[in-house]
């Protein structure tokens, strides 16, 4: 990438789109797009929301690489909190269960972005190789360093008691314990037929379950599943309970959509009935199919045997080659291994549900690689929730952190500090929120809601070989509003629910993170200004305070734009994300996201680190 000047106005324009200045702050007008002519929304209803389990500190921290002391209480250090996530949470018999995740913004840090140098500041600590962890166990990866055994809970909703059933896994056998050390945390989870499964990805590129009965809370073993990689979400169709996996680290080499075929017994019995291009993120059953989203595979990824991108109907068939001709990527033509929505055969047809027979006859109806311009920003992309809502099929985006920048940097590196600035600028994505309908027929239908018309794409041919960032189209016009409803640093579709007649939509909002990973990224490309704005040329990322925490969004119907039921995280900016939810009447179960695992002092003005189990019910 060579020197491009960006003059003063069109970097404000840049500015202006990522939403690092108030004209996109996360408000909800700033989301209020178009409405069907001559109808006016309706009033929204209010929420109030109540705290009914929290993480406590379990560990006290004495500097970067140093042993840890006994506590908490801590006579030395001071309190840490590493349970990070309610990373799966499923409800049967008046109980919720769910399972954590610790210190997944570190692990993400230093896997997904490959950045394991240690970070300290007030909010959070990530030792990575200098964890004692890593000093007492050799053969740990050390971009993992900070992991910790993930942790399992009940939370009874009449008693309102909330019991850790951790030590019920630990207690069992040595295998079992050695199984859930091992985890990086219980990141799915169901009830079904009596049986509570908790499972998540494992060190060794495996996957660990755990199971319980529903009705006794007895622990009723573990299982470990070399042949996946990854596990984020079940799904329950016609009675029969699915998940979705991941095939190598981090799903690198494709996935598969498992039917559970065990019991009380035997929890532990699944049935491969999809195998995809990529590994599966979330489910979801519509139109009497199932639906899944992927995340993309790292190497691009070759079909899976047997499975088939989708045909979008005959009328799809007459426009591609038009469609080719301006710059839109017919589904046939999208990389399978690139994020996208997979639809499965019939339900209904030959014998209940799907079987092994099944899992050759999935098909890509949609791929990220369709809307984004940018070929290595396509590649980067994650596929989240997806949800079926009154006949329409949503589903939405997903964009680590800084990953899109680090991966255009690599084959582009910037020359200077402007251009470091413009890669920052330009290579940033939002969510963008998209529903679908009559997938795979003549009268298919695919609206983007939240999203833009057009996107920067770094073409290295342009200015005679000098590169350049050009907006081109993504062969959509949004219904509803722009990218990230408004706000560039809402970065995850991460769950979707229908609960009272409304989708609600959690998201991951990373702006308080931002404050910190926006100047550390432009320092590790060599330019120590370009995020701060010190130079003559560059004007400073400003970043508003308003806008920190995780963002709940709300559908009334299919008729009007999404209305802000929250954007601050429900009473505490530090949970940056909503990332479990279950319908509860007209309201809601949500597990919150908070990595912030050194702030464990009640008595400053600071909220607390550490996952939230909170109740959300319509006020009044």
């Amino acid at each position: 990438m060579h020197r491009v000047r960006m003059p003063r106005w069109r970097l404000l324009s840049a500015m202006v789109v990522l939403g690092v200045l108030p004209a996109l702050a996360a408000t909800p007008s700033a989301a209020a797009g178009t409405t069907i002519a001559g109808l006016l929304p309706p009033t929204p209803p209010t929420f109030q929301h109540e705290l009914l389990a929290k993480a406590a500190p379990d560990e006290c921290f004495n500097g970067i690489g140093m042993p840890y002391p006994a506590g908490p209480p801590c006579e030395q250090g001071q309190p840490k909190v590493n349970q990070a996530y309610v990373w799966s949470l499923a409800r049967a018999n008046n109980r919720l269960w769910f399972g954590t995740g610790a210190n997944v913004n570190c692990i993400v840090g230093g896997t997904t972005l490959s950045r394991p140098n240690p970070r300290l500041n007030d909010d959070y600590v990530c030792e990575f190789a200098e964890s004692q962890i890593v000093d007492q166990n050799p053969t740990m990866p050390t971009n993992v360093g900070d992991h910790r055994h993930p942790r399992a809970y009940v939370y009874d909703e009449t008693s309102r008691v909330l019991t850790e059933k951790t030590d019920d896994i630990k207690n069992r056998s040595a295998d079992d314990a050695s199984r859930l050390r091992r985890t990086l945390g219980l990141r799915a989870g169901a009830t079904h037929q009596g049986v509570v499964i908790l499972a998540g990805p494992a060190l060794g590129q495996s996957v660990s379950m755990f199971a319980f009965d529903t009705t006794t809370g007895q622990y009723l073993g573990s299982a470990n599943f070399p042949k996946y990689g990854n596990i984020r979400n079940f799904v329950i169709a016609d009675n029969v309970l699915y998940a979705g996996v991941g095939v190598g680290a981090n799903g690198r080499e494709g996935g598969y959509v498992l039917r559970w075929a065990g019991d009380r017994t035997n929890p532990f019995n699944f049935v491969e009935v999809g195998q995809l291009a990529a590994q599966v993120a979330d489910l979801a059953v519509h139109e009497g199919r199932i639906f899944v989203s992927t995340w993309s595979a790292a190497s691009g990824g070759a079909l899976a045997a047997g499975s088939t991108t989708g045909s979008s109907g005959l009328i799809g068939n007459l426009l591609d080659p038009l469609l080719g001709l301006i710059g839109i990527k017919p589904v046939e033509d999208a990389d399978p291994g690139v994020a996208g929505v997979w639809m499965s055969p019939p339900l209904a047809n030959g014998e209940p549900g799907l079987t092994a027979g099944d899992a050759g006859g999935w098909k890509l109806v949609w791929s990220a690689s369709s809307y984004e311009p940018d070929p290595i920003i396509a590649a980067t992309y994650g596929l989240g929730a997806l949800m079926s809502y009154d006949g329409y099929l949503y589903w939405g985006t997903m964009h680590v952190p800084m990953k899109s920048t680090s991966k255009v940097a690599e084959a582009y590196p910037p020359g200077d500090e402007v251009e470091a600035r413009a890669l920052l600028e330009n290579s940033q994505r939002a969510v963008s929120i998209f529903r679908g309908k009559r997938f795979d027929t003549l009268f298919e239908q695919v609206d983007l809601l939240y999203g833009e018309e057009k996107l920067p794409a770094y073409d290295a041919t342009a200015n005679n070989g000098a590169g350049a960032w050009e907006n081109i189209s993504t062969g959509h016009r949004a219904l509803h509003g722009r990218i990230g409803f408004g706000n560039i640093y809402t970065n995850y579709t991460w769950t979707m629910e229908v609960a009272g007649g409304r989708l609600f939509i959690g998201t991951m909002d990373w702006s308080y993170l931002a404050k910190d990973l926006l100047p550390e990224t432009a320092a590790q490309m060599g330019f120590r200004n370009a995020a701060t704005g010190l130079s003559e040329e560059l004007d400073p990322i400003v970043i508003d305070p308003a806008i920190y925490g995780g963002d709940l969004w709300m559908y009334e119907s299919t008729l009007h734009p999404a209305t802000a039921v929250d954007t601050k995280g429900l009473g505490n900016h530090l949970n940056y994300g909503f990332r479990t939810m279950l319908p509860n009447g007209s309201g809601l179960y949500i597990g919150t996201a908070n990595p912030m695992n050194l702030r464990t002092d009640p008595t400053d003005d600071v909220p607390e680190g550490g996952w939230e189990l909170l109740k959300l019910v319509p006020a009044g």
